[in-house]
């Protein structure tokens, strides 16, 4: 039997009900690579809209995403980023740095959103209304939207890294722990990118 198509617009319909305008998605990228920023995304999208290809970005190809983050930012009613570095991440540990990064992206967005939808079952110290929700980048459009907008622009900051520490692969590792990455920190140490405090950093 064939499953029905989710409905991606469920949460922000919900909210709508609800008397809110202004809803904003939110997830971020990053959490397990030993090296780079873990960066978060909150992106408010205009009622009703259809974004054909927007879904979880993991499910898309680099080119897709690529093409998916263009048409979110012509799209979107307002796009925010937050990001934290590996020295905050290694101060504060990686869930707190997840959390405090997708506070950036809130406090950066243009328009102050009424409510959010947050990836994954969290709650965020802030007053805004709010809603978590489990593999919510699979489950509404405006957290696969900003699934997709972290990631980019994640990726894209890796590439930047990876002409000053080319030792490493970053444009190809995004900082993940791969065969290559983890002989290059045997051969040459960290660099100030990598994540001092995760397992495999340093010997």
């Amino acid at each position: 039997m064939a499953t029905s198509p989710v409905d991606l617009l469920h949460f922000e319909r919900e909210a709508y009900r609800r008397g809110c305008r202004l809803v904003s998605g939110i997830d971020e990228v990053g959490r397990g690579p030993l090296a780079g920023p873990v960066v978060a995304a909150a992106v408010i999208l205009p009622q009703g809209i259809e974004l054909p290809g927007v879904r979880d970005s993991k499910d898309l190809t680099s080119a897709q995403r690529d093409a998916r983050y263009q048409d979110i930012l012509s799209r979107a009613s307002a796009v925010g980023i937050g990001s934290i570095e590996p020295a905050e991440i290694d101060r504060i540990n990686i869930l707190q740095a997840t959390f405090k990064a997708m506070i950036q992206a809130i406090e950066s967005l243009p328009l102050p959103p009424d409510f959010l939808l947050i990836d994954g079952p969290y709650r965020l110290p802030v007053t805004t209304a709010q809603k978590g929700i489990p593999r919510g980048d699979q489950r509404s459009i405006s957290i696969a939207s900003a699934s997709i907008v972290a990631k980019v622009y994640r990726d894209r900051l890796m590439c930047e890294w990876d002409t000053r520490y080319p030792a490493y692969g970053f444009a190809q590792n995004k900082g993940y722990g791969t065969a290559r990455h983890l002989e290059a920190l045997r051969r040459h140490g960290p660099c100030p990118l990598h994540r001092l405090s995760f397992r495999g950093v340093v010997s």
